[in-house]
């Protein structure tokens, strides 16, 4: 049989033994985790259910808590669209504020986002029970059925509830009728800004609270008892800003067409930080008039290096300007930001001119050497030439001399009586003619001296006197800045 490759009958057997082992061994493992997960959901369902028993106790529709008003009772009649006490005296709500924040404030369009909680509190008669002495605190839903203050903004650009998870709004009952109202709000509210001393400069910003619809005959706003302080704003801190004052303002505001409207207003003091701007506008700009007084002590011979710097430097004070004004609103109003900007750009560019006029002076004082050294050559070639002429004039004139000077040798005894009393008459003529002399040479030392008083500085005396004046003008600018925006 194994010759055929046929199996015996024991071997199939064994076979048949493994495979029904591993087929119970499978069906156990498999029946034992089905029991775990039914025993897990069972205590599942056990635990749910002895919660919805627990939950039961609290909420079950069975059950009636003794002090709890019944409120459709309660409600009932109840006309949300008029005021309490309606034509009688005004209703009068009180307010308080607590700032949570006051995320940015903006001076390119003169705003600034503020979040806060807006507490209104007011007496309803409609609303109170005598049966307990106990507060109901009611959820945003209940909201919608009772009469609200109509207050709005006045000075904001754009508002918004908060609603996560639900509507941040509260409202507490108590048993006589006074009612509390709460909610969040986050406003973007208009601040009017005076940035003339910027950023030096102190600001105030006000948060206007009016009724819309209500005058004074029907509504009156007052400040909270308990409002003596803003919780929460001691506890800001802003970037660019410091909080120093604050004050509660109440108004009556009377418009001809609508009527007199209460007005609540709160104003509070802001002082600019100055520091972010002395680090990223001040200094650097110190340093690129500083920068420009290196060129003092740079040689007037190497004119790329000089020029380059001057140029390097205003350019620069340029870029500075814009870039810091690209922030700001384009108002008409110059800022005390500008004119320091524009003290440093002038002493830059001064800095610049100051080398333009040295160069000049050299060159002139170069070209002026040289006229006087061509000069002095083209007299010396005059003097020359005329040297030349003479001899030859001389020459030329001896051969007609000679036959001259016998007839004059025969007549010298008739000349030396009558040449002695002419000595005197040519002493008088060489006087005349030292006499003729006397003005021009007064002329020309006069053009001596008026040259003398228009002669060009030397360049390196500029460089020296501009090293020490430019420095000290600076500073005394510097201080008469400081002081003018300051105090």
């Amino acid at each position: 049989m194994k010759r055929f490759g046929l199996k015996s009958e024991a071997e199939t057997k064994r076979q048949y033994v493994v495979v029904w082992v591993q087929t119970t061994t499978l069906q156990t493992t498999t029946l034992q985790t089905t029991t775990l997960q039914l025993m897990e959901m069972k205590y599942n369902e056990l635990d749910l259910l002895a919660m919805l028993s627990d939950i039961g106790d609290y909420v079950g529709t069975d059950i009636q808590i003794s002090w709890l008003p019944n409120l459709d009772e309660l409600m009932k009649g109840y006309a949300r669209n008029f005021r309490p006490g309606i034509g009688g005296p005004p209703v009068n709500v009180a307010m308080a504020i607590e700032v949570a924040s006051i995320d940015h404030i903006s001076e390119a369009n003169m705003e600034y986002t503020m979040t806060v909680f807006l507490r209104q509190s007011w007496h309803d008669d409609r609303l109170s029970y005598n049966h307990t002495n106990k507060t109901l605190g009611l959820d945003s839903r209940f909201v919608d059925k009772l009469w609200l203050p109509d207050t709005f903004i006045v000075n904001a650009k754009s508002a918004w509830f908060h609603d996560v998870t639900v509507e941040n709004k509260l409202i507490r009952l108590q048993p006589n009728g006074v009612i509390l109202y709460s909610s969040r709000i986050t406003s973007t509210v208009a601040c009017d800004m005076d940035l003339t001393k910027y950023p030096m400069d102190e600001q105030e910003c006000m948060l206007d609270l009016e009724s819309y619809g209500y005058s004074s005959e029907d509504i009156v706003y007052h400040w909270s008892e308990s409002q003596n302080h803003i919780h929460g704003l001691d506890k800001l801190e802003l970037s660019q800003f410091t909080i120093t004052d604050y004050r509660f303002v109440t108004e009556m505001m009377n418009f001809k067409s609508a009527g007199r409207f209460p007005r609540l207003s709160l104003r509070f003091q802001l002082r600019r930080n100055r520091g972010v701007y002395i680090i990223q506008s001040y200094m650097p700009s110190i340093l690129l008039v500083a920068m420009s007084w290196v060129s003092f002590w740079i040689s007037q011979s190497a004119v790329p290096a000089r020029v380059s710097l001057g140029i390097t430097t205003v350019l620069t004070m340029t870029t500075l300007m814009v870039s810091a004004r690209s922030s700001l609103p384009r108002a008409s109003a110059i800022k005390a930001l500008d004119v320091y900007f524009w003290i440093c750009y002038v002493f830059v560019f001064a800095a610049l001119i100051e080398y333009a006029f040295a160069h000049y002076n050299a060159d002139y004082r170069l070209k002026e050497k040289a006229k006087v050294k061509a000069n002095k050559l083209s007299s010396e070639s005059i003097v020359k030439n005329g040297k030349q002429a003479m001899v030859l004039f001389s020459l030329s004139v001896t051969g007609m001399n000679q036959g001259v000077m016998i007839s004059n040798r025969q007549g010298r005894t008739q000349r030396s009586s009558s040449e002695i009393p002419g000595e005197g008459g040519s002493e008088e003529v060489e006087s005349r003619r030292r006499r003729s002399r006397q003005p021009d040479e007064s002329e020309e030392e006069k053009k001596c001296c008026s040259k003398c008083v228009c002669k060009p500085i030397d360049a390196d005396t500029i460089d020296i006197y501009a090293r020490a004046v430019f420095p000290f003008t600076f500073a005394v600018v510097n201080v008469i800045y400081w002081v003018a925006y300051t105090m």
